[in-house]
């Protein structure tokens, strides 16, 4: 919910210095990675590494040129420790030990983590559940949207390439547009939003963001993929998201104790989107501040499946109640 928005905010001011870094726009760094493509990229030479490159790292996207940019970004860091400055970032990015063929591999665990923690949640939501709840197929929707979200994190981490990287954009805005679509379709009941028993507004809503999504992605996809355009346009999707849900929650927290768990949820995630705030070199050259924060989510992921699984519960027994009356 709120915690992708920050991921969003964080990822884009990365990304925008992508083009730019300190550490890749250093003399040392540019000349080392020329005379390694040189030397390694081209005729016999890229032979000889594809021979002995691993199949994991082929397959993982791993190229000769990516090599050369890997061991010359550790040589400049060496250069920069030895002088006593400062380590730099490349690329937008800080320097990352590479374990097998996991470019951030403390990133790709957690989200790898994330993603498990909503699949086991979404087979407990199947099995505890009817399908008859009135926000069954929403609340599913939103937990396979969820966890593509969480797929698409997992392999950008991996590997960081265009392709990647948009995706996993793409799909955490995907996510924030769901939640909003979550927050109000689940009404129609004593103090909802918007309300289950209007389903033509409902869809006009759902067709709304759909516009919106497929606008955003085709502007960043077959205009320009504009940075700014892309923080802007998430940071404001994320105010409504949060703004909603937590206005939701203040309305019927002590008329349904369930609503606890979603507001703090919501404050949650708000506080840990902090630690994105806390931007230095990542211990041991793997745990960043980025990684800690996508750590720190999981338990959160299992809390508001809860709260699904309960509203959901609570859904179902006052739509029996209702038909019974009628």
């Amino acid at each position: 919910m709120a915690g992708r928005t920050a991921r969003l905010v964080l990822l884009a001011g990365a990304a925008a210095l992508a083009s730019g870094s300190q550490g890749d726009r250093e003399p040392v760094y540019r000349d080392c990675v020329h005379r390694c493509e040189e030397r390694n990229c081209s005729g016999g030479a890229l032979r000889h590494f594809r021979s002995r490159q691993p199949i994991y790292m082929s397959l993982a996207g791993w190229t000769c040129q990516d090599d050369c940019k890997y061991e010359c970004m550790w040589v400049t860091v060496g250069l920069y420790l030895k002088e006593g400055h400062k380590v730099p970032q490349f690329h937008g990015k800080w320097p990352f030990s590479r374990f097998l063929f996991f470019q951030e591999p403390a990133s790709a665990m957690a989200s790898f983590l994330n993603g498990l923690a909503s699949l086991m949640m979404l087979y407990r939501y199947y099995t505890s559940v009817p399908a008859s709840s009135p926000m069954y197929p929403t609340c599913v929707a939103f937990a396979w949207v969820s966890l593509n979200a969480w797929f698409w994190s997992t392999v950008f981490h991996t590997k960081d390439t265009d392709l990647t990287e948009k995706m996993d954009y793409f799909c955490a805005s995907t996510v924030i547009l769901h939640s909003i679509y979550l927050c109000c379709v689940s009404s129609g009941w004593r103090g909802r939003t918007v309300g289950l028993q209007h389903p033509a507004v409902v869809s006009a809503f759902r067709a709304l963001l759909l516009l919106m999504l497929t606008a955003h992605v085709s502007y960043l996809s077959l205009v320009r993929f504009d940075y700014g355009y892309n923080l802007a346009a998430n940071v404001a999707i994320g105010l409504v998201n949060v703004v909603w849900w937590l206005a939701w929650c203040l309305r019927n927290q002590h008329r349904l104790p369930h609503v606890r768990k979603c507001m703090a949820v919501v404050l949650l995630l708000q506080g840990l989107s902090l630690l994105e705030l806390l931007d230095f070199p990542p211990f041991f050259w793997v745990l960043d501040a980025h990684a800690i924060w996508h750590i720190s989510t999981i338990p959160v992921h299992v809390l508001f499946f809860s709260f699904l699984k309960d509203d959901s519960l609570y859904l179902l027994k006052e739509s029996e109640a209702k038909f019974k009356l009628d």
